[in-house]
This record gives structure tokens, C-alpha cells and sequence, in this order.
């Protein structure tokens, strides 16, 4: 009992990482982390009591528009 336990248990963490693996190699993870990276510096910005530029043309051009491929 103890051994079928420990091999359902192995199979369920290989299955779940390559998962996962498949997930983190995809653009639409890359661009939702890079997402993720703007909106942090944006409120550590925001935070610190630093001035920031909010023009909304600069801010537009700066941004990449990049689409998702699947």
C-alpha cells in the first residue's frame, strides 16, 4: 500500500511538472510575466513617491503591442 502510494505520488509530480514545463514555454506566459514586470515597477514607482511621466502618448509608444501566438 505504502509503495503504490509513493508511485501515484511520483507519477502525479512528473505529470505536473511537465505541465507545467509546457505552460512556462508559451508567449502568452512570457507576455503576461513581462506584463507582470511593467505594473510592479509602475507601483514601486508610485511607492517611493518618485515623479513619473503620465503621458499618455509616451506611455503608449513605450508599451510593444505584440500578439499572442498560439
Amino acid at each position: 500500500m505504502k509503495y503504490r502510494d509513493a508511485f501515484f505520488a511520483t507519477m502525479a509530480l512528473a505529470a505536473t511538472s511537465v505541465a507545467l514545463a509546457g505552460v512556462v514555454y508559451t508567449d502568452a506566459y512570457s507576455h503576461t510575466a513581462q506584463a507582470e514586470v511593467h505594473g510592479v515597477r509602475a507601483l514601486t514607482l508610485v511607492a517611493s513617491g518618485d515623479e513619473i511621466n503620465c503621458d499618455p502618448v509616451t506611455m503608449l509608444s513605450s508599451n510593444e503591442s505584440g500578439t499572442v501566438q498560439q
